[in-house]
């Protein structure tokens, strides 16, 4: 593990090597896609093959991540009965009151997501903070896009700046993010946590090990940086 300060969340994992490498890099959260219109979609029993063979002293520091569109319970269920998440995120249009309902009914910690494309956007997040754990600022799909998530673009880092103030609700930024713009973003938007996903493949739903390593040690050197101003 890194012990990096920065909460670094890989999302759309869908091989095992990519998971080890995850963990001994020094992730934080374990992100697994339940959206079959995604190309990182996978089910819940080949989430269990993958994390199988890691080590059980990881789960003090590693959290695991479903991430879903507007999920009813029925698909929550069928997921839960075979795999123990730790946290759901919401990538659709939940409203608060069905974020607190997941949160109490399956016993989880919930990310919410905010799609997020000019300051005004960020009133919308108002409403979850203190509800949801964590929020999640992406940047909003281009139009016609068909999932919410993983298009690889991003919004303006420094509107974040404005939100700090705001809110003690934990949160991550995504969109757009890479081993090589993830410092940069860290710094421009004061992020307390990242999430990558298309920023480290070689292909769509194709982790890289290689950038996945870069990644995290990319946030390290960053928080290394900031703690000797």
């Amino acid at each position: 593990m890194t012990g990096s300060q920065t909460l670094i969340k890989i999302c759309g994992l869908t091989d095992e090597e990519a998971v080890e490498t995850a963990v001994e890099a020094g992730a934080d959260f374990l992100g697994f896609v339940f959206f079959p219109k995604s190309p990182r979609a996978v089910t819940p029993e080949r989430v269990v093959q993958m994390v199988a063979d890691l080590p059980p002293d990881i789960w003090d520091e590693v959290k695991t991540v479903g991430l879903f569109v507007d999920p009813t319970d029925a698909e929550l269920d069928d997921v839960f009965r075979i795999l123990r998440l730790d946290v759901v995120q919401l990538h659709g249009h939940e409203t608060p009151e069905r974020v607190e309902h997941i949160r109490l009914e399956y016993g989880v910690e919930v990310i919410k997501a905010i799609g997020v494309a000019t300051a005004a956007d960020l009133d919308t997040a108002k409403a979850y903070a203190g509800i949801a754990d964590f929020l999640l600022f992406d940047a909003k799909p281009p139009a016609g896009a068909d999932r919410p998530g993983g298009n690889a673009i991003s919004f303006p880092w420094a509107l974040m700046q404005d939100w700090h103030d705001l809110t003690e609700t934990p949160w991550l930024l995504a969109g757009g993010l890479t081993p090589d713009t993830v410092a940069d973003a860290i710094r421009q938007s004061g992020a307390p946590g990242v999430d990558v996903s298309s920023g480290v493949e070689s292909a769509p739903g194709e982790k890289d090990p290689e950038l996945i390593a870069r990644f995290i040690a990319a946030v390290a050197t960053e928080d290394e940086a900031a703690a000797l101003g």
